[in-house]
């Protein structure tokens, strides 16, 4: 369907449709009562931010600019303080830094933050010492704790989710136009644990070198405004179909529906059915969106997404997010990209390398090994540039934190350490350290790639 042919009664075709992965309210009535006043709340985000990083992501698209997404696997309600938002924001801007300056290359900064409170799951229940209960569904929904109070799906904690969404995005605009994004604050960004590792010690060396490079520029008489604060943009799965149909409004420069939640909404591969209610209510709102496709995507049903998403073909609208594990995506990814290639269709490829690659130790911990995300990424840049085509940015669960979830590194974390700081609330995130392994061995591939 055209942009210019969406009306207002299109936001509720997806409700005739068979939607998954929705938590089953024990009150519908209330559901009704709390959407209702959520659609009264403020917007958590402006059309013309969403209109903007579709312009970055139409860069993309050309091969001009590359996309670093990343954050919590499912935010937590009491992650939305200051520090832990500021530590996250730390992780991009240091991971953007090594990408902007190692590989020279433009970075479109999207933190996976500020609605990321919903998250699909493999089963409906859970089941502990022979006592089933709900699946833990993300704070958005039920409660973390294996208790049937806790797991009970609650309406009333949509408001909550909205309310942290808006805290914790205050919190990224303050960070990052208030001074603390300034790039002459490259050192400060290197505190504490992380300037004690190999990966906080290459990253040093790397902002003494921009200190000089800044010094040279202030020498020469040049101090340009973006050096002092970045763009920095939000997105979340896009899953609670009723909390996002209660934030979406018409925008008063266009007429046009947007979803005021996040700047870039995903569907998940769980999701993605052309006939489903997810793909459905995406297709009319006017944000750029994302699709994420592991490894049963086939390039007809990808380009079936790409028809039903953006038929007009419009540059920055559409992103997809492969997923396919580093056994896979040699093999996978290269029949996606020559269809989509011949179908001459802009969209901005952008590598997940961590769901894919998820194992659980003989501890019982589900976890994954840095050395294989890392071949992920390395897969998704081989199978571009033998097809000349643009590795268009990565989307990573990482946290601030020195958490013990992911295995590997150049700090490394064994298998025996998982226990120390196991604290994810669902899928293992990359530390601050790894992140940055990861960050300058992206910047290697890129640079290669140029």
């Amino acid at each position: 369907m055209s942009a210019s042919s969406i009306t207002p009664g299109d936001l509720d075709s997806w409700r005739a449709l068979p939607s998954t992965q929705q938590p089953d309210w024990p009150d519908p009535a209330r559901v009704s009562a709390v959407t209702a006043e959520l659609a009264e709340q403020p917007p958590l985000v402006f059309a013309g931010e969403c209109d903007q990083l579709k312009d970055r992501l139409a860069a993309v698209s050309r091969g001009e600019a590359f996309v670093l997404q990343g954050g919590d696997c499912a935010e937590t309600f009491s992650g939305s303080t200051a520090d832990a938002v500021r530590d996250k924001l730390e992780t991009l801007l240091q991971m953007a830094v090594v990408l902007t300056y190692a590989a020279s290359v433009p970075v479109v900064k999207i933190g996976r933050m500020a609605g990321q409170f919903a998250k699909p799951r493999s089963r409906p229940t859970e089941s502990r010492d022979g006592v089933e209960l709900p699946a833990y569904r993300g704070e958005a929904v039920n409660g973390f704790e294996f208790t049937a109070e806790s797991r009970r799906p609650d309406p009333a904690r949509l408001l909550h989710a909205y309310n942290c969404a808006a805290i914790t995005l205050n919190l990224c605009r303050a960070f990052t136009n208030g001074g603390y994004a300034d790039l002459h604050e490259v050192h400060a960004w290197n505190q504490d644990f992380v300037a004690q590792s190999p990966a906080g010690r290459r990253y040093e060396q790397l902002a003494g070198e921009i200190d000089r490079a800044l010094s040279f520029m202030k020498a020469c008489g040049a101090d340009p405004e973006e050096l002092h604060g970045v763009e920095f943009y939000s997105s979340h799965e896009g899953l609670l179909l009723e909390y996002e149909r209660a934030l979406t409004r018409i925008d008063s420069r266009t007429g046009m529906p947007y979803d005021v939640s996040a700047h870039l909404l995903w569907i998940g591969d769980r999701t993605r059915d052309l006939d489903g209610a997810h793909v459905e209510f995406f297709r009319h709102v006017r944000n750029p969106i994302a699709v994420k496709l592991g490894p049963t995507i086939s390039p007809d049903t990808t380009l079936s997404l790409i028809e039903r998403l953006n038929p007009d073909r419009e540059p920055g609208r559409l992103a997809l997010i492969t997923r396919l594990g580093a056994d896979r995506v040699r093999d996978v990814l290269p029949s996606l990209v020559e269809k989509v290639t011949q179908h001459d269709s802009p969209v901005a490829w952008i590598c997940d390398p961590m769901h894919g690659n998820t194992f659980e130790a003989p501890s019982g911990h589900k976890t994954r090994r840095l050395e294989h995300v890392l071949d992920e990424v390395a897969g998704f840049f081989e199978v571009h540039r033998a097809l000349g085509t643009h590795p268009g940015g990565i989307h990573v669960e990482f946290t601030g934190d020195n958490v013990t979830e992911c295995v590997g590194g150049g700090h490394e974390i064994v298998e025996d350490d998982l226990h120390r700081r196991y604290e994810t609330a669902c899928d293992p995130r990359l530390n601050r350290r790894q992140s940055l392994d990861l960050a300058f061995a992206v910047a290697e591939l890129y640079r290669g790639q140029r």
